[in-house]
């Protein structure tokens, strides 16, 4: 059995880190929050929305909480801004005040929560009434195409491995399940929209090489191959994946996002 890991900032970063960030701008520019708001980050990891918060969005103070020690560390490290704060802390017990917070959101993280019903509700009890609670997932089902293409190779080359494949895993990630969560939590004027990224990779080896890193469901599973395994599936995702003549690989990357009105 693959055991996800997560708590190495540097990796994830490499991974998804750097396509989170451009995801966000368009979450951000969605919220369309005022200025000098208090915000709450669940599920923060290595810092990538806290960091595009304290980039675009004018917050008084931003609070970002993650189970992962590793990351809580990471994003302290890399997040030199005095209005930001990190805190080691599960989705589903916030250790923070209630009505304390004008926006909660999540990036990437709800759909690894055990209870996101639970989660959901937490940041509902964080944020003050007229507050604004959102979150966005990867659409590990459809167009988040990187990772589609590597789930695809893997149940081409290993079919027992099925039911890893984060699509099938997280039928959370789709809009009709992410309105039904908020509209349960009792948030009020739920809405979704897919926001849709390009994800461009210099080569096959800048689009392999974040696989290795161990951070994340699928680094997970590749570092748990054998050699012989794992070379298997790379030649199988090197031959399926759509390379231009210069040798870049043009993908997209779709996110499901959520808000809702406390």
């Amino acid at each position: 059995m693959v055991t996800d890991n997560w708590g190495d900032g540097a990796s994830y970063e490499r991974y998804v880190g750097r396509w989170s960030r451009l995801v966000a701008r368009d979450f951000l520019a969605w919220l369309g929050a005022p200025t000098g708001q208090r915000w709450l980050d669940v599920g923060c990891g290595a810092g990538a929305l806290t960091q595009t918060i304290l980039a675009v969005a004018q917050p008084s103070a931003v609070t970002g909480v993650d189970r992962a020690e590793g990351f809580v560390a990471y994003a302290r490290e890399t997040t030199p801004d005095p209005r930001a704060r990190f805190v080691v802390g599960d989705a589903q017990t916030l250790p923070v005040e209630s009505g304390a917070y004008d926006m909660a959101v999540s990036g990437l993280a709800l759909n690894f929560v055990p209870d996101a019903g639970r989660a959901a509700a937490e940041m509902a009890r964080a944020t003050r009434p007229g507050g604004t609670v959102a979150a966005y997932v990867w659409d590990y089902a459809g167009q988040m195409q990187f990772m589609r293409y590597f789930w695809d190779a893997v149940v081409a080359v290993d079919p027992e491995s099925r039911m890893l494949d984060e699509g099938a895993r997280f039928p959370l990630c789709q809009p009709d399940a992410l309105e039904s969560l908020f509209t349960a939590t009792g948030l009020h004027g739920v809405s979704t929209r897919a926001i849709d990224i390009p994800t461009v990779f210099r080569d096959f080896d800048d689009y392999w090489s974040p696989f290795l890193g161990g951070q994340g469901s699928a680094p997970s599973y590749v570092t748990a191959l054998s050699d012989e395994r794992r070379t298997v599936l790379r030649e199988h995702l090197r031959a399926t994946l759509p390379t231009a003549s210069d040798g870049t690989i043009s993908l997209i990357a779709r996110t499901w996002a959520v808000r809702g009105d406390r």
